[in-house]
């Protein structure tokens, strides 16, 4: 884990235990099992919506965006965290429960957290899959026997 990402844990103390989870090259970053923020190289995003998109307005936080195969940019709904929220633990505080209750109406269930032995347990479990062998075509022949008139008589 980066060294940003474990610093985390000190930013958000005063909100409580929070959980990093890695994703898609980044971090998902949970509290009681929801995901309120994501970390990209060593930028901190904090889930928003309607209702807390103004704060982050005033503030000219851009949002997460990620280029689509097409080419096509698509913004998502985590918005820059401030700069502030690394110097004062009360502002991250503060930052992390606008972030949570953002993640807490988005109607997403909460995603629990699977133990290390079970986790180890599923990946025992699972074999690697195997392409079944491929099935050489046999071509049929027919011999056909030779008469003679001997053989015939």
């Amino acid at each position: 884990m980066s060294a940003f990402v474990d610093s985390l844990h000190e930013t958000f103390e005063r909100l409580g235990r929070i959980e990093a989870r890695r994703m898609f090259g980044g971090y998902g970053i949970y509290h009681e099992g929801r995901m309120f923020a994501l970390v990209t190289g060593d930028t901190l995003y904090l889930k928003s919506d309607a209702e807390s998109a103004p704060h982050f307005d005033r503030l000219n936080l851009p949002p997460f965006t990620y280029m689509r195969r097409q080419g096509k940019s698509m913004p998502m709904s985590y918005r820059q965290a401030p700069a502030d929220l690394f110097e004062d633990r009360e502002e991250a505080a503060r930052w992390g429960r606008l972030a949570y209750e953002s993640a807490l109406r988005s109607g997403q269930p909460p995603k629990p957290r699977k133990p290390p032995a079970a986790r180890k347990a599923a990946a025992k479990k699972a074999p690697a899959k195997k392409a079944p062998p491929k099935k050489t075509a046999v071509k049929k022949t027919t011999v056909k026997k030779k008469t003679t008139k001997a053989a015939s008589r």
